[in-house]
């Protein structure tokens, strides 16, 4: 099996693991139900680390960037389901059911989901499907399930609501103090417009009105003064923060750093 496998096109996910992996960042479009049955899972974002072991569950709000460490127990492997709950079926679900947002949300961006007897036999009902490949789950099926887990959270915490049923376009956020807390993340320019709620043109404007620079500009000068830091100050190997700042490899990291500052990172040590 592929790792992870696609159990509803888009939907619904299953990862299999037999060793530790860490993703280089990770964009959330749309909430993210997760359900982790065995191993560890930590989810970092510029506002919250959050850990869980088997038999949890993580809700992940939409428009984020963090990063994720994936790791197997002792003797055993890592597996996780994920749920994306697109918008189009979350509208679904608040026409059918007739709910609605009453409120702004305003609590965490990511929850974890307290137990209980429903949730659990939830959980436990889609493991087989997954590990299976989704070979027995038809589409009609698989939304079926998204829509009972939804129910079932919403009945867990009536609350969520409010989280789940916000369907306002982004709004114009601090750019300064996103960009300040999200600039290690290596996604295009364009990503970073749309999670601070501005089109491409806006956020160039903002960006120069705010830091005097152009964004990739600024992005690749800011990473790079942060790796002297760590490097001088933190005393951090080259090789260890290259990827968690944004770089694609090693050389283009080194190359960058040497242009700027006149000397390899290595040098610092």
């Amino acid at each position: 099996m592929t790792s992870p496998a696609e159990i509803l096109p888009g939907v619904i996910f299953y990862s299999y693991l037999c060793a530790e992996r860490k993703e280089k960042v990770c964009l959330w479009n749309h909430h993210t139900l997760v359900l982790l049955v065995s191993g560890q899972f930590i989810l970092e974002t510029s506002v919250q680390k959050i850990s869980m072991n088997g038999g949890e569950m993580l809700l992940i709000g939409k428009n984020q960037l963090g990063t994720l460490t994936k790791t197997p127990l002792p003797g055993g492997n890592y597996e996780t389901i994920v749920i994306s709950l697109q918008e189009g079926l979350l509208r679904k679900i608040v026409l059918e059911e007739k709910l609605e947002a009453d409120r702004k949300y305003i609590g965490p961006p990511n929850l974890l989901i307290p137990s209980n007897d429903f949730l659990l036999g939830y959980f436990q009902s889609i493991i087989p499907y997954a590990r299976s490949s989704g070979a027995t789950m038809t589409d009609a099926m698989g939304i079926l399930k998204v829509k009972e887990g939804v129910k079932l959270l919403l009945l867990a915490l009536p609350g969520l609501r409010n989280f789940l049923f916000d369907f306002s376009d982004p709004y114009k956020i601090d750019l300064e103090r996103f960009m300040l807390s999200n600039f290690h993340f290596n996604i295009p320019v364009e990503k970073f417009a749309q999670l601070t709620g501005r089109s491409l043109a806006a956020f160039k404007r903002d960006f120069q009105k705010t830091f005097g620079s152009p964004p990739r500009h600024w992005l690749q000068d800011k990473r790079l003064t942060e790796a002297k830091y760590l490097i001088e100050t933190k005393h951090q190997k080259p090789s260890a923060i290259y990827l968690d700042l944004g770089f694609e490899s090693l050389s283009h990291f080194s190359r960058s750093f040497r242009k700027k500052f006149g000397m390899a990172p290595t040098e610092l040590n």
